[in-house]
């Protein structure tokens, strides 16, 4: 028998779905051409600094001196961009996280130009929150001219999606990211309805990536195969202990963005935040420069080869780096560096108790890590499974993660709002 409340026919939802899916692999691919775009400009110019520069010079390009030159440069040249240029870089980046308002479409090329030269030239940070930002942009206004009567927030899930599956190389982690977003949110549909097209953004955007780059998070960790009680512990007790690390940035965070401001200019704050970058390249080595995830991967390369003292200097190096990057105003993401950070402090961990599995060390503290600096759990346990390629510590992560999050929840993150007070 028929009733007032019978749901409505799956065609109904099909017939609402379908349409979205032109706009979803157009913003896919052009997400992740513009991901691309600027990490290819980037490399190459990474490697004209750092490479053929000091070599024409006859200098060490990873000399003490040439990192402290070249780090206050970028200072220099990005803030002439953020001083100069229309938009100013965009707002003030201790203030964006994954994704936001849109831009003005203005503020795209000075934003992308200053987070080219911070990656080229050695600043501690990653390339997503302005890629996502300057895709949100784009998308939200292109998809408004061509579409008008297309809500501006499904613009805004598409381009983040898209550009979360580019950075990724997988839809996996859009889902979570944009899963975990949506859970508070009031809508109209189910969870899997409101996430089809940003599935299929995130997709589409993942597969370009993978046929013209084809990134990995591997970072080579012997794999765990048959976790026990004992690996259980360990995880347990790494990944806590690296989220109280990772807070301790946290807690900083306000103070050091305080003092910076106090400069007021830009032309101050980054050149003498460049400055400082490069007195800690110097004392930390080469491996605390950049966003992170060659670095990891060279750290992780040598496995034994490290004293417990030397992966705590990096991870410490590194998170100091990561706290006056991001309070200075160099534009770019937190999730990076937080994976070396993380790696080395796992790697520490089992340089002290041998015993305990590399991926479990590893995988465990990268999570704790990220949990503390960007409060996104399903992120932060994607990418300690990931690093570590491994099936059975996903399970193990899960456990591990309840204790960190205990620990991190309601506690500061490494994110401000526009006063510049810490986000709970």
């Amino acid at each position: 028998m028929a009733t007032d409340h019978a749901p409505p026919p799956v065609e109904a939802s099909a017939r609402l779905l379908l349409p979205q899916i032109l706009p979803a692999l157009l913003v896919g691919v052009g997400a992740s051409l513009l991901f691309l775009g600027i990490s290819a400009l980037a490399e190459e110019f990474q490697h004209v600094l750092w490479n053929d520069l000091p070599d024409a010079l006859g200098i060490g390009n990873y000399s003490s001196l040439w990192m402290i030159v070249m780090l206050t440069a970028t200072g220099i040249a990005v803030g002439l961009v953020v001083w100069k240029f229309p938009g100013h870089a965009g707002p003030d980046p201790s203030s964006e996280g994954l994704g936001g308002t849109p831009h003005a479409p203005g503020v795209v090329p000075g934003l992308l130009l200053a987070s080219t030269l911070a990656l080229a030239g050695g600043v501690s940070l990653g390339p997503e929150n302005p890629i996502i930002a300057s895709n949100i942009a784009l998308t939200y206004w292109l998809g408004r001219k061509a579409a008008p009567s297309m809500p501006g927030a499904a613009w805004v899930a598409l381009a983040s999606a898209a550009t979360i599956g580019a950075l990724f190389g997988t839809p996996v982690a859009a889902a979570l990211v944009l899963s975990e977003a949506l859970a508070g949110q009031p809508g109209r549909g189910s969870l899997w309805d409101r996430l089809f097209a940003p599935l299929v953004a995130a997709g589409t955007g993942a597969l370009t990536t993978q046929l013209l780059s084809q990134p990995s998070f591997d970072v080579g960790l012997p794999p765990l195969d048959d976790p026990g009680f004992g690996d259980i512990l360990a995880a347990l007790v790494i990944a806590s202990a690296a989220a109280l690390f990772g807070l301790a940035a946290c807690y900083l965070f306000p103070h050091v963005h305080a003092a910076f401001r106090r400069l007021r200019h830009p032309m101050v704050m980054l050149p003498l935040g460049g400055l400082t970058l490069g007195l800690l390249g110097a004392l930390g080595g080469h491996l605390t420069l950049f966003k992170g995830l060659a670095e990891t991967k060279e750290l992780t390369a040598s496995v034994g080869s490290w004293s417990s003292g030397e992966l705590m200097k990096l991870a410490v190096v590194k998170l100091l780096a990561l706290l006056v990057a991001a309070s200075c105003g160099f534009p770019g993401g937190r999730i990076f560096p937080a994976v070396f950070i993380g790696a080395s402090f796992g790697l520490c961990a089992q340089a002290l108790v041998p015993e305990i599995p590399p991926a479990v060390a590893v995988s465990s503290a990268v999570m704790g890590v990220l949990l503390a600096t960007t409060r996104q759990g399903w992120i932060s346990l994607f990418t300690g499974a990931v690093l570590a390629s491994s099936p059975t510590m996903l399970a193990v992560l899960c456990l591990a993660s309840l204790p960190a999050w205990l620990i991190v929840t309601g506690r500061p993150q490494l994110e401000l709002d526009h006063e510049g007070h810490s986000l709970r």
